[in-house]
């Protein structure tokens, strides 16, 4: 993505909408999140569908302090949670407090919005508590991201507040003095602007092996192996 461009303000205050670029579950949660609080929200997503890696978590999705848990006598902490992560070498005690603090009302916010079964737990590496949530299906993250992609394809069509744009790729950031105002994508070879605050949610860069990539910037070391990452994650 290029360095952002300046536009008037009055194009897009006040805001009429809120942007999110990428269709994975950060996106679709941060997306519900916005027509929960009365917004409205258009998803771009440079790929053919939605999705994103979470489709392919086969464990479950990581909760604290969770209704679930509570409800099999299971005495976990978030500080446990907070604990155990910064064993496993994270760098950031700042992002891992808002990771694991806000991790149970995540999960109960898919259990009572989506009436998603997460009733099952496991313990995995790492973890000093069974915290690894999901329900009968095979396939959890699918389960869990579809759930989401349908509520919001479901409003989107009877509704203006919620839209889906596939074959978008974003490729700039337009300000207005320090701020974000919007954006501009590609789609069919036509460039097209959105204006509103943006929310990237447009994953990692573990399967851009170019020259150039972040991957090679940053760990070339781990170019010649190859990926479960989709081939979307490149570090727009």
């Amino acid at each position: 993505m290029s360095a952002p461009v300046s536009k008037g303000v009055s194009c897009v205050y006040p805001a009429q909408q809120v942007i999110v670029v990428g269709g994975g579950l950060a996106g679709f949660s941060a997306a519900h999140t916005v027509l929960e609080h009365g917004g409205k929200c258009v998803v771009l997503d440079k790929s053919p569908f939605c999705g994103g890696n979470s489709t392919k978590a086969t464990s479950g999705i990581n909760g604290s302090e969770t209704k679930t848990q509570k409800a099999k006598g299971i005495e976990d902490s978030n500080q446990l949670f907070v604990s155990d992560t910064l064993k496993g070498g994270a760098k950031k005690p700042e992002v891992v407090e808002v990771l694991c603090c806000e991790s149970g009302p995540s999960v109960n916010w898919l259990i009572d919005k989506f009436e998603l079964d997460l009733s099952l737990l496991a313990r995995l590496g790492g973890h000093s508590m069974p915290r690894t949530h999901r329900g009968a299906e095979r396939f959890p993250g699918m389960t869990i991201t579809y759930a989401l992609m349908q509520g919001f394809e479901k409003v989107a069509e009877t509704s203006e507040r919620a839209r889906i744009v596939n074959k978008a790729e974003v490729y700039e950031l337009i300000t207005n003095g320090e701020a974000i105002v919007g954006c501009r994508y590609k789609k069919a070879g036509v460039s097209n602007r959105e204006y509103g605050p943006v929310i990237l949610c447009s994953g990692g860069f573990g399967a851009d092996f170019g020259e150039g990539s972040l991957l090679a910037k940053y760990r070339p070391d781990l170019l010649h192996l190859p990926t479960t990452n989709g081939e979307h994650c490149t570090g727009d």
